[in-house]
């Protein structure tokens, strides 16, 4: 097995990250796999050639460091290289390790960022590390987080090792729909030229402004799209609304998959039902849209799915029985 990793700090002495990283490729050749890391501020000039470097790679490593906002300039460069000149389907076979520490703050933000951008490039992202760290010191010497970090080492070589597979991710999705360019093979002369080609400003200026044409594109489609689903469970709701005496609720449903909550609001025989917000709600509900949808086709009742661990609820357990009374969806 063949292990690259890709520092995205500034190889600052204090730097977490470092101590993090010698840490896992300690222990994954204690395992026998070849580690070859790569720093990216060494290689300023070279980061758009950095994707070939994948190609011998069972898995790799991409880790940064937090000081201020972000995951870092050195980071983004190397993901953008990635989006335009890396090989995708090299790529969608690649297991990534991410490995965010922080100085400050917003670790767990650049974790999710650095996932989110390898499962867009297609990649296989295994379970990140992520942690603050205000004592270096301190910090290397707490068995506990050394202890940690080597679980964590093992867990990513099982994952490559067996090849493990996560469900599907819509930022794959969005990858399927817009990524078009091909594998690019260069030759050693190829790489060089195309080196001093990318560290032109005015170009690397163009290539982000077009790139971020086509994301807020996208965005503005799927925000067309969330608009469409605003409407999806309101009506029937509404059609099956059957008004109580002298009861007054507000529930918040959590819907799997849906950013946008399910609020509905009871008084006697006014009823309201819409996605939003509630600042204080008598029940919060969270459920899949299954279970939601074999409940609305009168195939269980909100008792049953509550009972059977189906549906989760918190709140007044008395308000949550009156969801049976005022809904009839009996087929």
């Amino acid at each position: 097995m063949k292990i690259n990793i890709y520092y995205g700090g500034r190889g600052l002495l204090d730097d977490p990250t470092l101590y993090v990283i010698n840490k896992f490729q300690e222990v994954l050749e204690e395992l026998r796999v070849t580690v070859e890391r790569f720093n990216i501020y060494e290689q300023k000039n070279a980061i758009a050639t950095l994707p070939q470097t994948f190609k011998d790679a069972d898995g790799i490593i991409l880790a940064t460091t937090v000081e201020w906002l972000g995951m870092g300039g050195y980071m983004v460069q190397f993901l953008d290289a990635c989006w335009l000149y890396g090989d995708k389907e090299k790529i969608s076979s690649l297991y990534m390790q991410p490995i965010v520490m922080s100085t400050t703050y917003g670790e767990k933000e650049a974790l999710l960022s650095l996932t989110s951008a390898w499962e867009m490039l297609g990649g296989l992202p295994c379970g990140g590390l992520s942690g603050y760290v205000d004592d270096l010191v301190s910090f290397e010497l707490n068995k506990e987080y050394t202890g940690i970090i080597e679980k964590k080492t093992e867990n990513m070589y099982r994952t490559i090792s067996q090849r493990t597979k996560g469900l599907p991710s819509s930022n794959q999705a969005v990858t399927r729909t817009v990524t078009r360019t091909q594998p690019l093979e260069l030759t050693p002369q190829e790489s060089e030229q195309l080196s001093k080609y990318v560290s032109d400003d005015s170009y690397v200026k163009k290539q982000k402004e077009d790139l971020a044409d086509l994301t807020n594109m996208y965005r503005d489609k799927l925000g067309d799209l969330n608009l469409v689903n605003d409407e999806e469970y309101v009506i029937d709701f509404e059609s099956h609304f059957i008004p109580p005496k002298d009861a007054k609720a507000s529930f918040v449903f959590m819907i799997e998959g849906k950013k946008k909550h399910l609020v509905m609001e009871v008084d006697d025989v006014d009823f309201s039902c819409y996605y939003g917000q509630l600042e204080q709600a008598d029940q919060y509900i969270k459920v899949t849209p299954s279970v939601l949808e074999s409940i609305i086709n009168g195939q269980m009742t909100f008792q049953r799915a509550f009972m059977t661990g189906e549906m989760s609820a918190k709140g007044d357990f008395k308000v949550l029985r009156l969801l049976d009374r005022i809904f009839n969806f009996e087929s």
